[in-house]
Protein backbone atom coordinates (compact mmCIF):
# COMPACT_ATOMS: atom_id res chain seq x y z
CA UNK A 1 0.00 0.00 0.00
CA UNK A 2 1.06 3.43 -0.85
CA UNK A 3 1.54 5.85 1.85
CA UNK A 4 1.83 9.74 0.74
CA UNK A 5 5.36 11.73 2.29
CA UNK A 6 7.72 8.72 2.59
CA UNK A 7 9.38 9.21 -0.73
CA UNK A 8 11.57 12.52 -1.07
CA UNK A 9 10.52 14.48 -3.97
CA UNK A 10 11.51 14.26 -7.08
CA UNK A 11 10.60 16.82 -9.83
CA UNK A 12 10.70 15.78 -13.64
CA UNK A 13 10.08 19.11 -16.03
CA UNK A 14 8.44 18.11 -19.22
CA UNK A 15 9.07 20.61 -22.12
CA UNK A 16 6.97 20.61 -24.89
CA UNK A 17 7.21 23.69 -28.59
CA UNK A 18 10.12 25.71 -29.17
CA UNK A 19 13.36 26.81 -28.08
CA UNK A 20 12.28 29.35 -26.38
CA UNK A 21 10.06 26.84 -24.16
CA UNK A 22 13.51 25.01 -23.66
CA UNK A 23 15.00 27.95 -22.27
CA UNK A 24 12.26 28.78 -20.01
CA UNK A 25 12.66 25.56 -18.83
CA UNK A 26 16.47 25.15 -18.22
CA UNK A 27 15.84 28.58 -16.19
CA UNK A 28 13.47 26.50 -13.84
CA UNK A 29 15.59 23.52 -14.22
CA UNK A 30 18.88 25.58 -12.48
CA UNK A 31 16.83 26.95 -9.56
CA UNK A 32 15.46 24.23 -8.34
CA UNK A 33 18.60 22.55 -8.63
CA UNK A 34 20.33 25.68 -6.81
CA UNK A 35 17.60 25.11 -4.20
CA UNK A 36 19.12 21.62 -3.77
CA UNK A 37 16.29 19.76 -5.45
CA UNK A 38 16.00 16.58 -7.06
CA UNK A 39 14.88 17.99 -10.49
CA UNK A 40 15.01 16.18 -14.26
CA UNK A 41 14.57 16.87 -17.69
CA UNK A 42 12.18 14.84 -19.75
CA UNK A 43 12.90 11.83 -17.47
CA UNK A 44 12.05 8.46 -19.15
CA UNK A 45 11.90 6.12 -15.80
CA UNK A 46 8.36 8.22 -14.82
CA UNK A 47 9.86 7.97 -11.56
CA UNK A 48 9.66 11.60 -10.37
CA UNK A 49 6.26 12.32 -8.17
CA UNK A 50 6.09 16.10 -9.26
CA UNK A 51 5.57 16.92 -12.79
CA UNK A 52 5.80 20.11 -14.72
CA UNK A 53 4.45 20.44 -17.93
CA UNK A 54 5.88 23.77 -20.08
CA UNK A 55 3.17 23.80 -22.46
CA UNK A 56 3.26 25.25 -25.95
CA UNK A 57 -0.11 26.88 -27.36
CA UNK A 58 1.14 28.16 -31.18
CA UNK A 59 -0.96 26.39 -33.10
CA UNK A 60 -4.14 23.74 -32.78
CA UNK A 61 -1.19 20.61 -33.38
CA UNK A 62 0.99 22.38 -30.47
CA UNK A 63 -2.29 22.83 -28.14
CA UNK A 64 -3.35 19.16 -28.76
CA UNK A 65 -0.18 17.45 -27.55
CA UNK A 66 0.54 19.52 -24.53
CA UNK A 67 -3.73 18.93 -23.56
CA UNK A 68 -2.58 15.16 -24.20
CA UNK A 69 0.31 15.38 -22.23
CA UNK A 70 -1.30 17.13 -19.35
CA UNK A 71 -3.93 14.85 -19.26
CA UNK A 72 -1.35 11.70 -19.16
CA UNK A 73 0.17 12.98 -16.15
CA UNK A 74 -3.27 14.27 -14.53
CA UNK A 75 -3.96 10.25 -15.30
CA UNK A 76 -0.95 9.10 -13.44
CA UNK A 77 -2.21 11.33 -10.59
CA UNK A 78 -5.27 9.43 -10.18
CA UNK A 79 -3.46 6.37 -10.14
CA UNK A 80 -0.95 7.20 -7.46
CA UNK A 81 2.38 7.12 -9.81
CA UNK A 82 2.91 11.23 -9.11
CA UNK A 83 1.45 13.60 -6.47
CA UNK A 84 1.68 16.85 -8.24
CA UNK A 85 1.04 17.96 -11.50
CA UNK A 86 1.74 21.41 -12.58
CA UNK A 87 1.26 23.26 -15.68
CA UNK A 88 3.69 26.55 -17.02
CA UNK A 89 4.05 28.05 -20.49
CA UNK A 90 2.08 29.55 -23.67
CA UNK A 91 -0.86 27.33 -23.22
CA UNK A 92 -1.38 27.77 -19.40
CA UNK A 93 -0.73 31.42 -19.72
CA UNK A 94 -3.42 32.19 -22.33
CA UNK A 95 -6.29 29.94 -21.40
CA UNK A 96 -5.82 29.05 -17.29
CA UNK A 97 -9.25 30.26 -16.50
CA UNK A 98 -11.10 27.59 -18.91
CA UNK A 99 -8.30 24.93 -18.43
CA UNK A 100 -8.98 25.57 -14.64
CA UNK A 101 -12.42 24.13 -15.13
CA UNK A 102 -11.88 21.35 -17.78
CA UNK A 103 -9.08 19.82 -15.81
CA UNK A 104 -9.58 20.86 -12.06
CA UNK A 105 -7.37 18.10 -10.58
CA UNK A 106 -4.36 20.05 -12.01
CA UNK A 107 -2.61 21.46 -8.76
CA UNK A 108 -1.21 24.71 -10.49
CA UNK A 109 -1.48 26.59 -13.23
CA UNK A 110 0.90 29.33 -13.87
CA UNK A 111 1.84 31.94 -17.01
CA UNK A 112 4.50 32.49 -18.79
CA UNK A 113 6.48 35.19 -16.80
CA UNK A 114 5.25 33.66 -13.25
CA UNK A 115 8.65 31.94 -12.57
CA UNK A 116 8.45 33.39 -8.97
CA UNK A 117 5.11 32.14 -8.07
CA UNK A 118 6.11 28.38 -9.52
CA UNK A 119 9.00 28.49 -7.44
CA UNK A 120 6.83 29.66 -3.96
CA UNK A 121 4.94 26.89 -5.05
CA UNK A 122 7.32 24.22 -5.31
CA UNK A 123 8.99 25.81 -1.94
CA UNK A 124 12.08 27.10 -3.53
CA UNK A 125 13.43 30.44 -3.71
CA UNK A 126 14.03 32.44 -6.56
CA UNK A 127 17.92 32.56 -6.79
CA UNK A 128 19.11 36.08 -7.93
CA UNK A 129 22.53 35.15 -7.29
CA UNK A 130 21.45 32.51 -10.63
CA UNK A 131 20.28 34.94 -13.23
CA UNK A 132 22.58 34.30 -16.39
CA UNK A 133 23.28 31.20 -14.95
CA UNK A 134 21.95 27.84 -16.94
CA UNK A 135 21.72 24.05 -16.94
CA UNK A 136 21.71 22.93 -20.14
CA UNK A 137 19.49 20.17 -21.41
CA UNK A 138 20.87 20.46 -24.86
CA UNK A 139 24.20 18.43 -25.99
CA UNK A 140 27.18 20.91 -23.71
CA UNK A 141 28.33 22.41 -27.17
CA UNK A 142 25.45 23.94 -28.23
CA UNK A 143 23.09 26.66 -26.53
CA UNK A 144 20.27 28.10 -27.16
CA UNK A 145 20.71 32.27 -26.31
CA UNK A 146 16.99 34.00 -25.67
CA UNK A 147 17.69 37.88 -26.38
CA UNK A 148 14.26 39.14 -25.97
CA UNK A 149 11.11 38.11 -24.75
CA UNK A 150 7.05 38.66 -26.27
CA UNK A 151 6.80 40.35 -29.45
CA UNK A 152 5.20 43.79 -30.82
CA UNK A 153 4.53 43.31 -34.58
CA UNK A 154 0.85 43.11 -35.54
CA UNK A 155 0.93 39.88 -37.42
CA UNK A 156 -3.28 39.24 -38.11
CA UNK A 157 -2.16 35.00 -37.47
CA UNK A 158 0.07 34.65 -34.52
CA UNK A 159 -1.18 34.51 -31.20
CA UNK A 160 2.36 34.94 -29.59
CA UNK A 161 1.64 38.49 -28.26
CA UNK A 162 -1.00 37.44 -26.45
CA UNK A 163 1.15 34.69 -24.53
CA UNK A 164 3.98 36.18 -23.91
CA UNK A 165 3.65 40.02 -23.99
CA UNK A 166 5.07 42.95 -25.64
CA UNK A 167 8.81 42.77 -26.36
CA UNK A 168 11.25 43.19 -23.92
CA UNK A 169 14.76 43.25 -24.59
CA UNK A 170 17.75 41.58 -22.41
CA UNK A 171 20.39 44.16 -21.54
CA UNK A 172 23.50 42.84 -23.98
CA UNK A 173 25.69 42.83 -20.29
CA UNK A 174 23.32 40.26 -18.78
CA UNK A 175 23.75 37.99 -22.42
CA UNK A 176 27.27 38.70 -22.03
CA UNK A 177 27.62 37.30 -18.52
CA UNK A 178 25.31 34.24 -19.68
CA UNK A 179 27.02 33.35 -22.58
CA UNK A 180 30.61 33.91 -20.84
CA UNK A 181 29.41 30.93 -18.27
CA UNK A 182 28.21 29.05 -21.23
CA UNK A 183 31.75 29.21 -22.80
CA UNK A 184 33.26 28.14 -19.68
CA UNK A 185 31.04 24.99 -19.30
CA UNK A 186 32.27 24.00 -22.99
CA UNK A 187 29.74 25.41 -25.35
CA UNK A 188 30.64 26.38 -28.80
CA UNK A 189 27.66 27.37 -30.42
CA UNK A 190 25.49 30.20 -29.47
CA UNK A 191 21.72 29.85 -31.35
CA UNK A 192 20.22 33.19 -30.43
CA UNK A 193 16.36 33.16 -30.51
CA UNK A 194 14.00 35.57 -29.73
CA UNK A 195 9.64 35.81 -31.04
CA UNK A 196 11.76 38.58 -33.00
CA UNK A 197 15.73 39.19 -33.25
CA UNK A 198 15.65 42.26 -35.32
CA UNK A 199 13.84 44.11 -32.94
CA UNK A 200 16.08 43.61 -29.96
CA UNK A 201 17.44 46.83 -28.20
CA UNK A 202 14.23 49.25 -29.30
CA UNK A 203 13.18 49.22 -25.78
CA UNK A 204 16.38 49.71 -23.90
CA UNK A 205 18.56 51.60 -26.20
CA UNK A 206 16.18 53.59 -28.24
CA UNK A 207 17.62 51.86 -31.79
CA UNK A 208 18.10 48.07 -33.09
CA UNK A 209 20.91 46.99 -31.53
CA UNK A 210 21.28 43.62 -32.55
CA UNK A 211 24.65 43.81 -34.45
CA UNK A 212 26.41 45.60 -31.38
CA UNK A 213 25.33 42.64 -29.48
CA UNK A 214 26.54 40.10 -31.91
CA UNK A 215 29.60 41.95 -32.36
CA UNK A 216 30.48 41.87 -28.76
CA UNK A 217 29.14 38.04 -28.24
CA UNK A 218 32.02 37.57 -30.96
CA UNK A 219 34.80 38.36 -28.56
CA UNK A 220 33.48 36.00 -26.15
CA UNK A 221 36.31 33.57 -26.10
CA UNK A 222 35.39 29.95 -26.89
CA UNK A 223 32.81 30.53 -28.50
CA UNK A 224 33.03 29.06 -32.19
CA UNK A 225 29.89 29.69 -34.41
CA UNK A 226 27.10 32.10 -33.64
CA UNK A 227 23.73 31.44 -35.28
CA UNK A 228 20.41 34.01 -35.62
CA UNK A 229 17.11 32.29 -35.58
CA UNK A 230 13.86 33.93 -36.25
CA UNK A 231 14.58 37.77 -37.88
CA UNK A 232 12.15 39.60 -39.25
CA UNK A 233 12.30 41.34 -43.00
CA UNK A 234 10.20 44.62 -42.02
CA UNK A 235 12.92 47.36 -41.06
CA UNK A 236 15.67 44.58 -41.15
CA UNK A 237 19.07 46.34 -39.91
CA UNK A 238 21.26 45.97 -42.24
CA UNK A 239 24.75 46.33 -40.13
CA UNK A 240 24.03 42.86 -39.13
CA UNK A 241 25.58 41.37 -41.95
CA UNK A 242 29.05 43.47 -41.95
CA UNK A 243 28.82 41.58 -38.79
CA UNK A 244 28.63 38.63 -40.26
CA UNK A 245 31.30 38.98 -42.81
CA UNK A 246 33.50 40.39 -41.02
CA UNK A 247 33.41 38.54 -37.76
CA UNK A 248 34.32 34.58 -38.75
CA UNK A 249 32.98 33.39 -35.72
CA UNK A 250 29.41 34.67 -36.80
CA UNK A 251 28.04 31.79 -38.53
CA UNK A 252 26.89 33.30 -42.33
CA UNK A 253 23.31 31.70 -41.45
CA UNK A 254 20.04 33.89 -40.97
CA UNK A 255 16.77 32.28 -40.32
CA UNK A 256 14.23 34.84 -41.39
CA UNK A 257 10.17 33.58 -41.90
CA UNK A 258 8.44 35.02 -44.99
CA UNK A 259 5.15 34.03 -44.69
CA UNK A 260 4.10 34.21 -48.04
CA UNK A 261 5.36 35.51 -51.45
CA UNK A 262 1.94 37.41 -52.36
CA UNK A 263 1.60 40.96 -51.73
CA UNK A 264 -1.64 40.90 -51.11
CA UNK A 265 -1.34 37.95 -48.65
CA UNK A 266 1.28 39.84 -47.43
CA UNK A 267 -0.66 42.73 -46.95
CA UNK A 268 -4.04 40.49 -44.96
CA UNK A 269 -1.12 39.36 -42.72
CA UNK A 270 -0.25 42.91 -41.64
CA UNK A 271 3.40 41.74 -42.39
CA UNK A 272 4.37 45.91 -43.37
CA UNK A 273 6.10 44.46 -46.43
CA UNK A 274 5.63 43.64 -49.69
CA UNK A 275 6.75 40.46 -52.27
CA UNK A 276 8.85 43.25 -54.23
CA UNK A 277 10.39 44.64 -50.81
CA UNK A 278 11.20 40.60 -49.84
CA UNK A 279 12.99 40.10 -53.13
CA UNK A 280 14.80 43.63 -53.22
CA UNK A 281 16.34 42.28 -49.35
CA UNK A 282 16.82 39.09 -49.91
CA UNK A 283 19.11 40.34 -52.85
CA UNK A 284 20.83 42.10 -50.88
CA UNK A 285 21.57 40.36 -48.22
CA UNK A 286 22.95 37.86 -50.81
CA UNK A 287 25.03 40.51 -52.25
CA UNK A 288 26.78 41.50 -48.91
CA UNK A 289 27.01 37.95 -47.51
CA UNK A 290 27.54 35.95 -50.79
CA UNK A 291 28.04 32.78 -49.28
CA UNK A 292 24.82 33.26 -46.73
CA UNK A 293 22.46 30.27 -45.84
CA UNK A 294 18.51 31.79 -45.95
CA UNK A 295 16.27 29.76 -43.96
CA UNK A 296 12.35 30.65 -44.27
CA UNK A 297 9.22 29.67 -43.08
CA UNK A 298 5.98 29.77 -45.30
CA UNK A 299 2.18 29.78 -44.38
CA UNK A 300 -0.78 28.40 -46.56
CA UNK A 301 -3.90 28.33 -46.48
CA UNK A 302 -4.67 31.72 -44.69
CA UNK A 303 -8.27 33.17 -44.81
CA UNK A 304 -8.43 34.62 -47.61
CA UNK A 305 -5.39 33.02 -49.82
CA UNK A 306 -6.87 32.23 -53.18
CA UNK A 307 -5.21 29.97 -55.90
CA UNK A 308 -3.50 32.82 -57.39
CA UNK A 309 -2.22 33.86 -54.52
CA UNK A 310 -0.78 30.63 -53.80
CA UNK A 311 0.80 30.55 -57.16
CA UNK A 312 2.57 33.76 -56.34
CA UNK A 313 4.43 31.73 -53.58
CA UNK A 314 5.13 29.12 -55.57
CA UNK A 315 7.00 30.60 -58.11
CA UNK A 316 8.40 32.95 -55.08
CA UNK A 317 10.42 29.79 -53.75
CA UNK A 318 11.39 28.65 -57.16
CA UNK A 319 12.41 31.85 -58.05
CA UNK A 320 14.65 32.59 -54.26
CA UNK A 321 16.19 29.20 -53.84
CA UNK A 322 15.56 29.09 -50.44
CA UNK A 323 18.47 27.03 -48.80
CA UNK A 324 16.20 25.69 -46.29
CA UNK A 325 12.64 26.25 -45.97
CA UNK A 326 9.34 24.75 -43.71
CA UNK A 327 5.97 24.94 -44.47
CA UNK A 328 2.89 25.16 -42.31
CA UNK A 329 -0.78 25.63 -42.46
CA UNK A 330 -2.75 27.66 -41.37
CA UNK A 331 -4.53 27.80 -37.88
CA UNK A 332 -7.28 29.61 -36.90
CA UNK A 333 -6.27 31.28 -33.49
CA UNK A 334 -8.78 33.05 -31.34
CA UNK A 335 -8.38 36.20 -30.42
CA UNK A 336 -6.23 37.30 -33.43
CA UNK A 337 -6.82 39.62 -36.30
CA UNK A 338 -7.26 36.66 -38.68
CA UNK A 339 -9.46 34.98 -36.65
CA UNK A 340 -12.13 37.62 -37.71
CA UNK A 341 -11.96 36.38 -41.13
CA UNK A 342 -13.57 32.99 -42.27
CA UNK A 343 -11.31 29.92 -42.15
CA UNK A 344 -12.08 29.57 -45.45
CA UNK A 345 -9.90 27.09 -46.97
CA UNK A 346 -10.42 23.42 -46.30
CA UNK A 347 -8.12 21.59 -44.61
CA UNK A 348 -7.13 19.27 -47.63
CA UNK A 349 -6.55 22.06 -49.84
CA UNK A 350 -4.00 23.37 -47.14
CA UNK A 351 -2.16 19.73 -47.09
CA UNK A 352 -2.32 19.95 -51.03
CA UNK A 353 -0.86 23.71 -51.23
CA UNK A 354 1.90 22.42 -48.33
CA UNK A 355 3.00 19.74 -50.05
CA UNK A 356 3.40 20.94 -53.41
CA UNK A 357 5.80 23.84 -51.86
CA UNK A 358 7.74 20.67 -50.30
CA UNK A 359 7.75 19.05 -52.98
CA UNK A 360 9.36 21.85 -55.41
CA UNK A 361 12.05 22.39 -52.52
CA UNK A 362 13.04 18.87 -51.96
CA UNK A 363 14.10 19.20 -55.74
CA UNK A 364 16.18 22.59 -54.72
CA UNK A 365 17.45 21.28 -51.53
CA UNK A 366 18.86 17.96 -54.01
CA UNK A 367 20.33 20.60 -56.66
CA UNK A 368 22.40 22.51 -53.99
CA UNK A 369 23.02 19.43 -51.84
CA UNK A 370 24.62 17.96 -54.95
CA UNK A 371 26.94 21.21 -55.51
CA UNK A 372 28.87 20.33 -52.31
CA UNK A 373 29.83 17.02 -53.48
CA UNK A 374 33.59 16.75 -53.28
CA UNK A 375 33.77 19.74 -51.32
CA UNK A 376 34.84 19.98 -47.55
CA UNK A 377 33.82 21.86 -44.79
CA UNK A 378 33.73 22.49 -41.18
CA UNK A 379 31.49 20.03 -39.05
CA UNK A 380 30.24 20.30 -35.42
CA UNK A 381 29.24 17.17 -34.16
CA UNK A 382 26.39 16.25 -31.91
CA UNK A 383 25.24 12.62 -31.84
CA UNK A 384 25.77 9.10 -32.72
CA UNK A 385 23.11 7.11 -33.67
CA UNK A 386 23.10 3.51 -35.83
CA UNK A 387 26.05 3.89 -37.59
CA UNK A 388 27.03 7.20 -37.89
CA UNK A 389 28.56 9.89 -36.14
CA UNK A 390 25.77 12.89 -36.88
CA UNK A 391 26.98 16.97 -37.16
CA UNK A 392 26.23 19.84 -38.76
CA UNK A 393 27.82 23.19 -40.78
CA UNK A 394 27.70 26.14 -40.69
CA UNK A 395 24.72 26.57 -42.56
CA UNK A 396 22.86 23.78 -40.50
CA UNK A 397 20.53 24.64 -36.83
CA UNK A 398 20.29 21.43 -34.90
CA UNK A 399 17.02 19.35 -35.37
CA UNK A 400 15.54 21.67 -38.15
CA UNK A 401 18.10 21.69 -40.78
CA UNK A 402 19.75 19.48 -42.89
CA UNK A 403 22.61 16.84 -41.34
CA UNK A 404 26.32 15.40 -42.36
CA UNK A 405 26.66 11.78 -41.62
CA UNK A 406 30.26 9.94 -41.20
CA UNK A 407 30.36 6.28 -40.95
CA UNK A 408 30.79 5.43 -37.34
CA UNK A 409 34.25 3.64 -38.50
CA UNK A 410 35.39 7.01 -38.15
CA UNK A 411 36.09 8.60 -35.09
CA UNK A 412 35.20 11.67 -34.26
CA UNK A 413 34.66 13.09 -30.68
CA UNK A 414 31.11 14.83 -30.14
CA UNK A 415 30.56 18.04 -29.29
CA UNK A 416 34.10 18.45 -31.41
CA UNK A 417 34.97 19.91 -35.31
CA UNK A 418 36.26 17.89 -37.79
CA UNK A 419 36.84 18.57 -41.66
CA UNK A 420 34.93 16.91 -43.77
CA UNK A 421 34.62 15.74 -47.25
CA UNK A 422 31.02 15.58 -48.95
CA UNK A 423 31.30 12.47 -50.86
CA UNK A 424 27.23 11.47 -51.19
CA UNK A 425 23.99 13.94 -51.17
CA UNK A 426 20.52 13.75 -50.76
CA UNK A 427 17.53 15.82 -50.68
CA UNK A 428 18.35 17.11 -46.46
CA UNK A 429 21.17 14.99 -45.36
CA UNK A 430 24.82 14.84 -46.65
CA UNK A 431 27.48 11.73 -46.34
CA UNK A 432 31.15 12.52 -46.06
CA UNK A 433 34.19 11.23 -44.92
CA UNK A 434 36.47 12.99 -41.91
CA UNK A 435 39.65 14.46 -43.57
CA UNK A 436 41.15 15.91 -40.56
CA UNK A 437 40.72 18.29 -37.46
Amino acid sequence: MKTKGIRTNKINIVTLGCSKNLVDSEVLFTQLKGNGMNVTHESKKDDANIVVINTCGFIDNAKEESINTILRYVDAKEAGIVDKVYVTGCLSHRYKDELEIEMPTVDAWFGTNELPRMLKTLRADYKHELVGERLLTTPAHYAYLKIAEGCDRPCSFCAIPLMRGGHVSRPIDELLTEARSLARRGTKELILIAQDLTYYGLDLYKKRNLADLIDQLADVEGIDWIRLQYAYPSGFPMDILDVMRNRPNVCNYLDMPLQTGSTELLKLMRRGITREKTESLIETIREKVPDITLRTTLIVGHPGETEAMFQETYDFVERMRFDRLGVFTYSHEDDTHSFSMPDDIPADIKQERADELMDVQQGISQELNQQKVGKTYKVLFDRKEGGYFIGRTEADSPEVDNEVLVSAAQYVRLGDFANVRIDRAEEFDLYGEVVGA
